[in-house]
């Protein structure tokens, strides 16, 4: 799946981390993760290589699956 530029439509590409560049606009973006039951942020964990997501608010695990991404403009 294919992550938008949220200026101009066109693919973002990784960087590193959760941070995405838009090679036409030249923006910068920080990726967020939020929970799809209250829409508040996950806190990402990382091990040996997997990224997990949990919900501080008692949702538990999210699977990436169902996360709810949204991408914020560093130049803001």
């Amino acid at each position: 799946m294919e992550t938008l530029c949220p200026h101009c439509q066109h693919a973002l590409n990784w960087l590193n981390d959760s941070r995405f560049q838009c090679p036409q606009c030249h923006h910068h973006f920080q990726q967020q993760a939020y929970c799809p039951e209250c829409q508040q942020p996950l806190q990402t964990l990382s091990a040996c290589g997997s990224v997990s997501y949990f919900c501080q608010r008692g949702h538990g695990l999210i699977s990436r699956q169902r996360v709810l991404f949204s991408y914020q403009s560093e130049q803001d």
